[in-house]
């Protein structure tokens, strides 16, 4: 596909996606998530011919311009939606595949200094929303959703959405997934946490109940 072509794909992504479009030059001019997209094509041929001074300057500018950072060195399907795209990080070692859609503040990123695969992957028709962290070597399945200001850190399947800090699974195919095979496939340490103080908190209040019964029971004895 010619970079024309290929541009006014881009574009007819926008009008499908934000109502707000009005013209095609209102589009070309004013969309910063264009803009990025378009500067990371440029940086990203550079990469590949081991330019990587010059894909990372241009970057930067992007990133100084639009406010979102892609590494030179992510690879980026088709039709990627960028809406609102302020603070948006994509990490290297990131695959995102066709139609996928990202929000203001959603970090593609790694969680610490390993080397080689270290970002995640995005199949096809992937959302995800504003604020949402995804990190690590993982992979989110085709159609699904991740929450806005969900933190994922593992594996999501296909058709399914997540939410929450660790993200959990709360509905796959369209059904809701029930609580103890979401906690048993992506365990939640905050619940387990937070289940475990009450019932420290009912085992106390049993044993304050049963010393109040207690000095009840010696006071009519006296």
């Amino acid at each position: 596909m010619g970079i024309f072509k290929r541009m006014k794909e881009d574009m007819d992504v926008v009008f499908e996606q934000d109502p707000a479009a009005r013209t095609y030059m209102e589009v070309f001019l004013t969309y910063s998530g264009l803009h990025a997209i378009w500067n990371h094509r440029i940086a990203h041929r550079f990469y590949k011919w081991r330019m990587f001074f010059i894909a990372r300057a241009i970057s930067q500018v992007s990133r100084f311009l639009t406010g979102i950072e892609i590494h030179p060195g992510a690879v980026i399907g088709r039709r990627l939606f960028i809406d609102h795209g302020m603070g948006i990080v994509i990490g290297e070692t990131c695959e995102i595949g066709d139609d996928v859609t990202l929000y203001q503040g959603v970090t593609l990123g790694g969680t610490g200094h390993e080397k080689g695969k270290r970002h995640p992957t995005l199949q096809d028709n992937v959302l995800v929303a504003t604020g949402a962290k995804v990190l690590g070597n993982i992979t989110i399945g085709e159609y699904s959703k991740i929450g806005g200001g969900s933190v994922v850190l593992k594996d999501v399947p296909h058709k399914a959405t997540v939410v929450g800090i660790p993200g959990r699974v709360v509905k796959q195919d369209g059904k809701k997934v029930s609580q103890k095979l979401d906690h048993h496939i992506l365990p939640d340490p905050v619940s387990d946490r937070l289940q475990k103080l009450q019932q420290e908190i009912d085992r106390l209040n049993e044993e304050v109940n049963s010393l109040k019964e207690g000095k009840k029971h010696a006071n009519h004895n006296l």
